[in-house]
């Protein structure tokens, strides 16, 4: 099987309704991330059937269970090179995608990729969670809210709830680590306005990776005090 063919099938088992120019336009991602990592750290996966496998498709079972889809606003903080939220736009043409990263050069690269893919409804943010997750124009306006292992999950959480809407979802991707990281986040929940709706696990094909969706609703609004300013997230979790 070739890689396209294990990308495509990957995502066929996902239910996205795949076609040519979507799998063109993953394939162009690809060779950008492997030709700016030359020169800047974005992964230290850039082999094709991997950045397919462990990126890709990672990234894109983040719509299991129907909590992400066409129509909703989504932020991705602490993008990084640009996952889970570039590659979920790419599938879902509807998807209203904010990426937040504190690293201009990383936000430089998203933006090429995307005019090189043709996207160009998508927001960019260059700073910190800690200073947009206050901000009027941010704060509690996404119906989801994602991040990718950035940070221990007492933190992530304090970075990603206050940009979500009351009645939406913070829908974080984990590693192996999953069960415990959720018993270290009680307090986190309670204090953040949030409340544990499931774990999904993840297969990837061709790949012995363990890994988890954590996904979690917003009951009531986060207070006012969160996030606290930049660093003591991670300096001092909410525990």
């Amino acid at each position: 099987m070739s890689n396209r063919d294990i990308l495509a099938k990957g995502l066929c088992d996902l239910g996205i309704d795949v076609n040519d120019k979507m799998l063109d336009n993953l394939k162009i991602y690809r060779d950008m991330l492997a030709d700016w990592n030359q020169h800047m750290n974005l992964t230290g996966i850039v082999e094709e059937k991997e950045v397919y496998i462990k990126h890709f498709l990672d990234s894109i079972s983040a719509v299991k269970n129907g909590y992400i889809k066409n129509g909703i606003s989504l932020i991705d903080v602490g993008t990084g090179a640009g996952f889970p939220g570039l590659p979920l736009r790419i599938c879902l043409e509807d998807l209203e995608v904010t990426l937040l990263d504190s690293l201009n050069k990383r936000i430089n690269f998203l933006q090429e990729v995307s005019k090189s893919v043709g996207i160009d409804n998508i927001e960019y943010i260059h700073g910190r969670a800690e200073d947009f997750g206050k901000s009027e124009e941010y704060r509690e306006k996404y119906d989801v809210a994602t991040a990718r292992a950035v940070a221990g999950l007492p933190v992530l959480m304090e970075f990603c709830i206050p940009f979500i809407k009351v009645g939406g979802h913070f829908v974080c991707l984990k590693g192996p680590n999953a069960n415990l990281e959720l018993e270290e986040s009680k307090a986190a929940m309670d204090a953040l306005g949030v409340e544990f709706i499931e774990k999904i696990d993840v297969k990837l094909p061709e790949s012995d990776l363990n890994h988890n969706i954590l996904v979690f609703k917003k009951v009531k609004n986060t207070p006012e005090k969160y996030p606290r300013k930049a660093g003591k997230p991670s300096k001092n979790p909410i525990k």
